[in-house]
């Protein structure tokens, strides 16, 4: 049977034992080293009793466009949406995931910033009148460092197609990667059929999509992402300047990502900021109806989320968060952590809603277990809907016990259950 309890904060290590008795042996309070790392001084007002005031989040900003999405960077939940699962046309929002792909291949290193690239006829600038280009010519060798700054910074379609050429043989053989990896990063509603965004009814996305597709460029690639906020890039004698108004705004840290403009679309930017709190956002505005307004859009979404919102980190890594009893192990008890430190967003002032818990993949923990297996999970509740959640895992290897060890274990375990355990712990 499952068990369930929901308890407060100010409940004392009895209660919270009385309340399962079949592990009143050993339950400490697995939130009670967080807690203590999370004191903060009360101010003079709420320390004469005092209610404090209350925190008004106005609604998000409205704009004339056709869809938009603000991201917290670190769990990837919506802050606020306007048709974020709506088709749309990316355009040159399309190169973030050309770009990756060559990221990748530099990560795992089968490419490098130096490797040398012939440029064939498919890439020629000259195919590219009218659009976006690098301004490469057939036959010269060019860098690949080079390339991927003339992607990035200059949004050259012809640097594009060289890259695809010389790392797929195809355009469409490179395609089909980008695809796979729009996959891979859960982009449901993304279809790429060329690899510099020019209008293909084959080539869509969404909002949300694109703005996943960020995310996924500053998390996966921390050494070509400083590329995006490079602000010109000089080849063959001509300077370009970034299309990205947003990186010569000095009331925001923005610090990428990718502009796109079609006739047919209108113009895009995903953009990507942080703040002194530690803070991180990602915007995506699609279908503006001029360079200036997409620059504006992004702008006033995420200074709406830096105002009202504040990154909280109620759980840290590697504190042991709960002691468990170990069967059949060469130890008796299994320590549970979580690996990385639990950050989430939440609207300013509301730490006091905040309820964190857990889930156990089951009741009694059987050896051998792995250092690093997960055990549970940690969820981070506010109004009672789950906003952030992260694998509870052991800190330890727990080998398996010899013969007589184990003899009195397996007894234990004819009248032990297996079932799932749920806690809720108010913090």
């Amino acid at each position: 049977m499952l068990l369930k309890r929901s308890v407060n904060i100010a409940l004392t290590a009895l209660c919270l034992t009385a309340a399962l008795p079949s592990y009143s042996e050993d339950i400490p309070n697995p939130f009670a080293q967080a807690k203590a790392n999370q004191g903060a001084p009360v101010d003079a007002q709420q320390a004469q009793g005092s209610a404090p005031a209350p925190i008004v989040v106005p609604a998000p900003p409205v704009f004339e466009a056709q869809s938009w999405v603000l991201m917290d960077y670190y769990t990837g939940r919506v802050i606020c949406d306007q048709n974020p699962h709506e088709k749309i046309w990316p355009a040159s929002l399309t190169k973030m995931m050309t770009a990756y792909v060559i990221g990748m291949e530099l990560k795992a290193g089968r490419l490098h910033m130096d490797d040398d690239v012939v440029i064939t006829e498919e890439a020629w600038s000259k195919k590219y009148t009218d659009s976006s280009k690098m301004f490469i010519e057939v036959g010269k060798t060019i860098k690949v460092g080079d390339l991927v700054r003339g992607i990035i910074i200059q949004s050259g379609n012809d640097a594009c197609v060289a890259m695809a050429i010389h790392l797929a043989g195809t355009q469409e053989g490179f395609v089909s990667v980008m695809n796979n990896y729009a996959a891979q990063l859960g982009l449901k509603n993304t279809h790429f059929s060329n690899v510099h965004g020019l209008f293909d009814e084959l080539n869509y996305s969404t909002a949300y999509d694109m703005a996943l597709l960020g995310r996924a460029v500053i998390r996966d690639l921390p050494n070509e992402y400083p590329i995006y906020s490079q602000k010109e890039f000089k080849f063959n004698g001509i300077k370009q300047l970034n299309r990205n108004r947003l990186l010569w705004d000095k009331t925001l840290n923005v610090d990428g990502i990718k502009t796109g403009h079609l006739s047919q679309v209108g113009y895009n930017l995903v953009a990507s900021a942080t703040n002194s709190e530690g803070m991180r956002l990602v915007s995506s505005v699609i279908g503006c109806k001029s360079e200036r307004l997409r620059s504006d859009y992004n702008k006033a979404l995420l200074s709406y989320g830096f105002r009202y919102f504040q990154l909280y980190t109620p759980v840290k890594a590697n504190t042991t968060l709960l002691t468990r009893d170990v069967r059949l192990g060469d130890k008796d008890t299994v320590d549970l952590a979580i690996a990385q430190n639990l950050n989430t967003l939440i609207p300013r002032g509301r730490q006091n809603d905040i309820k964190v818990g857990y889930r156990l993949s089951r009741s009694t923990f059987k050896a051998p277990i792995k250092k690093g297996e997960k055990l549970g999970v940690i969820e981070v509740k506010l109004e009672d809907k789950v906003i952030a959640s992260t694998p509870l895992v052991s800190k330890e290897d727990i080998g398996e016990g010899g013969f007589f060890g184990c003899l009195w274990d397996k007894v234990m375990l004819m009248f032990s259950s297996d079932d799932e355990v749920n806690t809720d712990e108010a913090k």
